[in-house]
């Protein structure tokens, strides 16, 4: 495989412009979506299934740089009773496909927002996986590119598609609670730690060159690939970027704001002896002018808050909100809930049905961004290791060099994010 350059990257990109549309801006609502997946590991194989029972969509082509993992996609697709896509390696080849309409974007977190502005330039629609984005400005083009090309872009936070949570915000902007002063999201679960790697051979049918794209280079090492990228600043955003960003976007929506003032982050990497960058123990706290949201993971206990291990509680004087696996509920307050209802089949349907009335889907991009930001935000709190005053207005850090360093990234010789889209 030819290693994708800085020239071919902007050429691509500028050949993709002139592409026009697409063919999805003017398809019929009974034409079947076609779709091309990128990343075919656990997530990728995963909305793959989804994707397969959506009676308006068709999987045409599905795209990995490792050739072990095309197998248990095309035996969901298989299963399925549908049409066997075509293999590629090169994602190039599904953007060159006019015949494409949306790619869905599965792959790790340094690819999402460049193959999401060059879908847009290619006239594709993109459903992106989250987080939408690796860093402050890459989300930010992400937007623009959406908004120049008219792409309708969905963030996977399928949160946003659920009619419970949806009742949930409504009970709680209503005033159902009182003044909401606070509002927490968490995670903690126990993941294996990874060991202490050295460098290696690349695995034979791996494509690891392509697999680096925008990221400078580093030798290859089993324990920080597959998956385990997420704990490297390299390719990844941690465990608030992996996991963070669902239980932010709720906290966000619900409390009705865009922006933080400041942002803090406490904790560190204290129990894991192994090769991970990121902190396995994180809390963050970003103030607004009206409210503080918070941000607590622990990626070595199981031992949850407010009886869960996953969720997002909002503290009001008149009622506490806790929103969890097991649905909604009011305590402290007027009796209130709902059982959970919709999840990852309803935002799909919600980003086919936008591709073809071009309204904006549940969790369009600039959605997506938003919730995201918070996470690079949190993460570079805790990287320069102070509280950091945030200019929504620039999106930046006043008078701080260092910490404006990270809204962005260094990319290695490759290819990289074009300042303009």
């Amino acid at each position: 495989m030819t290693e994708p350059n800085r020239r071919t990257f902007l050429g691509m990109a500028g050949m993709a412009a002139l592409a026009g549309t697409g063919r999805s801006a003017s398809a019929a609502p009974s034409e079947k979506v076609r779709l091309g997946v990128i990343g075919l590991s656990t997530r990728g194989t995963d909305l793959t299934k989804a994707f397969v029972k959506q009676k308006d969509a068709e999987i045409v082509a599905v795209c990995d740089i490792d050739d072990a993992k095309f197998a248990k996609a095309l035996q969901v697709i298989d299963k399925a009773e549908r049409k066997a896509p075509r293999q590629e390696k090169d994602y190039r080849k599904l953007l060159d496909d006019k015949s494409i309409d949306a790619i869905v974007v599965a792959t790790p977190d340094h690819w999402h927002a460049l193959l999401t502005v060059l879908g847009c330039q290619a006239g594709k629609d993109v459903y992106c996986e989250k987080p939408v984005s690796h860093n402050v400005v890459e989300g930010r083009r992400m937007v623009d590119a959406a908004q120049k090309y008219k792409r309708v872009v969905q963030a996977g936070t399928q949160r946003r598609s659920m009619e419970h949570i949806k009742d949930a915000v409504e009970y709680l902007r209503a005033g159902s609670i009182g003044k909401v002063g606070m509002s927490r999201a968490w995670i903690h679960q126990v993941r294996k730690p990874i060991g202490h790697g050295m460098p290696g051979p690349v695995p034979e049918g791996v494509d690891y060159a392509m697999w680096q794209g925008p990221a400078p280079d580093r030798p290859f090492m089993a324990n920080r690939f597959h998956y385990n990228w997420h704990w490297f600043w390299n390719w990844g955003t941690g465990e608030l970027g992996n996991n963070g960003i669902h239980g932010l976007d709720i906290a966000r929506w619900g409390l009705g704001v865009e922006a933080p003032i400041s942002v803090t982050s406490g904790g560190g990497k204290y129990v894991f002896d192994d090769d991970q960058e990121v902190p396995d123990t994180q809390i963050v706290t970003w103030e607004f002018p009206e409210a503080c949201m918070v941000w607590e993971h622990r990626m070595w206990s199981k031992h949850g808050t407010e009886g869960a291990g996953f969720g997002i509680a909002f503290y009001g004087d008149q009622g506490t909100l806790l929103i969890d696996d097991k649905g909604w509920r009011v305590e402290d307050g007027k009796a209130a809930g709902g059982k959970p209802k919709g999840g990852v089949d309803e935002h799909l349907a919600n980003f086919l049905s936008c591709i073809k009335t071009r309204e904006k889907p549940n969790a369009d991009i600039e959605i997506g961004h938003l919730s995201t930001r918070l996470c690079h935000l949190g993460n570079i709190a805790h990287r320069v290791g102070r509280k950091l005053k945030f200019d929504a207005a620039t999106e930046s850090f006043a008078n701080d060099p260092e910490a404006n360093k990270l809204l962005s990234r260094e990319y290695g010789s490759r290819i990289e994010m074009p300042s303009q889209v």
